[in-house]
């Protein structure tokens, strides 16, 4: 009881009993889901995960038309890291200030590759995004990367910055939001965990922005995911590039 407490303190109290069950079993403990959910109702805990619904942030399309054809048609496996990347940008709203964050994600294993927090939305924080990835990226990979419509990734400059590296442009079909619904399940699941119902406890849009640095930073090295085997992203792409190495030995 006193393991499950902490994992549960520790994951922003989100946790349901099917990941703390991972989690003690990655740890060693020899426990099943049952237990588990039984322990947590003595405990009196459940998951917080607010079932709010908040209007998403769309980016303008504006009237120029579309750069890139739907190479991922909703197929989000991918075998290897590097292999399909995908983008959005989402809005936090405190009192009347905003943030808005860029992330890139690796559908591998759902890793945030690179993410820029700013103040508007624009295209020095694609950029900046885009650096940061790039410098991850090895020479030897050319992912395909998806997209929305979003004037952003319409732009020649993003289209001129994928062609020179060798990457594959996707986008979606315009008013399409299941076309890239991997990347909207993660601000679903960030939003619930550390931002509805927990408006009132950022002073201002400087601590949530801290917050969002340190939330990222906890879904890729700590945050487990059942589909990942109970390992969080982190983890299990480095038990694959072990796997892969020990294979050529």
């Amino acid at each position: 009881m006193d393991h499950i407490l902490r994992i549960y303190e520790e994951n922003y109290k989100n946790s349901g009993y099917r990941q703390i069950t991972a989690e003690l079993r990655a740890k060693g403990y020899l426990v099943n889901h049952k237990k588990v959910l039984r322990l947590m109702n003595v405990l009196g805990i459940k998951s917080l995960i607010s079932i709010n619904k908040r209007k998403k942030y769309r980016s303008y399309k504006g009237d120029v038309g579309k750069k890139a054809d739907n190479l991922i048609n909703r197929n989000f496996k991918a075998s290897n890291p590097f292999e399909k990347w995908t983008t959005d940008i989402t809005e936090f709203r405190i009192g009347e200030r905003k943030l808005y964050l860029s992330p890139i994600l690796d559908m591998f294993n759902s890793e945030i590759i690179s993410y820029v927090v700013s103040t508007s939305p624009n295209f020095k924080q694609i950029e900046d995004m885009l650096d940061i990835a790039f410098k991850k990226l090895p020479l030897d990979k050319q992912p395909i990367f998806h997209s929305d419509q979003g004037w952003q990734y319409q732009n020649h400059r993003y289209v001129l910055s994928l062609k020179e590296r060798g990457i594959f442009q996707s986008m979606s079909r315009k008013g399409n939001c299941l076309d890239n619904s991997i990347m909207e399940n993660f601000f679903g699941v960030m939003k619930k965990e550390m931002f509805y119902g927990h408006e009132k406890s950022y002073k201002d849009i400087y601590e949530l922005e801290a917050a969002i640095h340190e939330y990222i930073k906890y879904y890729n090295n700590r945050r487990i995911k059942i589909k990942l085997h109970g390992v969080s992203p982190v983890v299990f792409r480095k038990q694959y590039e072990l796997s892969k190495s020990l294979s050529f030995c």
